[in-house]
């Protein structure tokens, strides 16, 4: 297992970083690679986000030092995404089958967890994302046509997309982290503009279904001291609550959001009217 630890950072250090500076703090790139398990420690709300891709034989998710404790789910839980191939996860004896775009939630105090692909040829890339907890639940798999469906946007704005709420309390219970995946209709690009941000709660972005000579260009920062990172396919990047999050890419594609903080209310947010944004 390979672990990266990322500390925080106060808003106004961010107006003196270059571009290499800004992708170092907030970019999570590299996160599938054959028979490994590699997460990213934010001290953001204490994420921790990875991936997991089985090809050889079963992927195990053990807890590094970095957390301190005897194992990963301890005092943690856990969202598992599926962007590859067919794959199960197993968790304390259980398996669960997963299909592309199928989501499990496994709850705190779950402590063997295995991942493998049903097809090496064709293997499984699991996204990973956990935040602690202090309850538990139950832990339960959700595919999108079970998801809360929620369409936005419109052509005219170059924004219509239907977000689906899957690890949510409308859906899954849990002690804080809320998960979803955000899938924009051909010929749009823009995600969540107008932006927006949510003092409350910090948001990690895993974007995916980028085709290999396209780019998202994510912005974040404050609103009147904007920066962005260009982002390419299976890239994640570290929001933190003071910072907006949204994008544009050079054509559409899917994203997976993961949130914790303070609540779990989706709509509770700061709207930043586009006229005051620098």
């Amino acid at each position: 297992m390979k672990i990266d630890v990322r500390y925080a950072s106060h808003p106004d250090d961010m107006r003196g970083y270059d571009t290499q500076t800004l992708r170092d703090r907030f970019l999570v790139s590299g996160l599938f690679r054959a028979d490994e398990t590699i997460l990213t420690y934010s001290h953001v709300d204490r994420f921790l986000v990875g991936g997991a891709m089985p090809v050889a034989g079963p992927v195990t998710l053990d807890s590094p030092k970095e957390i301190g404790t005897a194992t990963f789910l301890e005092r943690r839980e856990l969202g598992v995404f599926n962007v590859g191939g067919p794959g199960r996860v197993t968790v304390d004896g259980t398996v669960f089958a997963l299909e592309p775009r199928d989501a499990l939630y496994v709850a705190q105090g779950s402590v063997d967890v295995r991942f493998e692909s049903d097809n090496p040829a064709d293997p499984a890339k699991f996204y990973l994302a956990s935040t602690p907890a202090h309850a538990r639940f139950e832990t339960m798999k959700i595919s999108a046509s079970q998801a809360k469906q929620r369409p936005l946007g419109s052509q005219e704005t170059s924004n219509e997309r239907v977000i689906y709420q899957m690890i949510h309390p409308d859906v899954c219970r849990t002690a804080q982290l809320v998960m979803g995946m955000t899938m924009l209709k051909p010929g749009n690009m823009w995600n969540s503009m107008p932006c927006h941000t949510h003092e409350r709660r910090c948001e990690v972005y895993f974007y995916f279904d980028v085709p290999d000579d396209a780019r998202v260009f994510h912005f974040m920062g404050q609103p009147a001291e904007t920066r962005h990172i260009v982002m390419a396919n299976e890239e994640a990047v570290i929001s933190p609550s003071w910072s907006i999050h949204c994008g544009v890419g050079t054509h559409n594609y899917t994203f997976i959001w993961a949130m914790g903080g303070d609540n779990q209310t989706f709509d509770d947010m700061d709207a930043v009217p586009i006229s005051t944004m620098r």
